[in-house]
């Protein structure tokens, strides 16, 4: 069953001003419920437009956004769109707004209106789930960077929403921060069947997706599982690269070692070798 739908389409900034760039040209693309999808694509693109889009941040030019059943142009949608649609940035500081984070978690609910009892439950459910249970007492200041992340994430599942978007949300993270954080949405994609939505440039991370889009400006340019790597040709025109292990892969076949098409990462790589 559809949870998101894009019809047709498009989007600009700046409009009518000498400034208008085109960020979203034409797309029609859905996104299924329990999904864990890869939106990827070089700088302007318009991944991160794509995800203002699915929460109804903004609101296409022309074209349809559908989540559920609900239109993002209609504005007496938009609060349930967003209790649907939770968006997770790249920064996470500027996504927190208290001093504790426990205070913080609770911000969502208690703008949805919940009973204390409620609240309570919820922030202790989103805090578990990201691991992060033990620091509820604590200030955000003093955690890493993944550590930060994950409260991010669990501000966003405080609301018990179907879809998380994280858009480059591991971006400004180290190799052990990303680690955390993927390891969280993988567990809330195949535990909780949450549809995860996540906007890269880590080929490696797209690698590790049920499906890969490719965006090139503003248009669909690949859709598809794990066999889209395999067309080398596009995902460099794209400004893009294969996943580490696929480009060692590659130029291991040139030199006449025998590896099956497909590999995308390093386990695979290892086992074939």
């Amino acid at each position: 069953m559809e949870i998101i739908r894009f019809e047709n389409v498009k989007f600009k900034y700046n409009v009518g001003t000498i400034d208008e760039v085109k960020a979203v040209d034409g797309i029609s693309l859905s996104i299924k419920e329990g999904e864990f999808l890869a939106l990827v694509g070089h700088n302007g693109s318009g991944k991160s437009t794509l995800a203002k889009l699915m929460n109804g941040l903004e609101i296409p030019n022309a074209g349809n956004v559908l989540v559920g059943e609900l239109n993002t142009k209609i504005r007496k949608n938009l609060f349930d769109i967003r209790k649907t649609v939770g968006v997770v940035f790249q920064n996470p500081d500027n996504q927190m707004v208290a001093t504790i984070i426990e205070d913080d978690i609770a911000f969502g609910p208690e703008n949805l209106g919940l009973k204390p009892k409620e609240i309570r439950e919820w922030v202790e459910w989103a805090l578990k789930s990201v691991g992060m249970y033990e620091f509820k007492d604590g200030a955000p200041y003093r955690l890493s960077g993944g550590q930060k992340q994950r409260v991010a994430i669990a501000g966003v599942l405080a609301i018990r929403p179907k879809v998380i978007v994280l858009d480059e949300a591991t971006s400004m993270l180290d190799p052990s921060g990303r680690a955390e954080v993927l390891e969280v949405i993988r567990r809330l994609n195949k535990e909780e069947g949450m549809t995860v939505v996540m906007i890269t440039h880590f080929m490696e991370e797209a690698a590790m997706c049920d499906r890969v889009v490719v965006l090139k400006e503003g248009k669909v340019l690949l859709d598809g599982g794990r066999e889209i790597f395999k067309e080398v040709d596009k995902i460099r025109d794209a400004g893009l690269e294969l996943p580490i292990a696929a480009r060692v892969a590659e130029g291991l076949r040139e030199r006449g070692v025998n590896l099956s098409d497909g590999i995308v990462d390093i386990e695979e790589l290892v086992g074939e070798l």
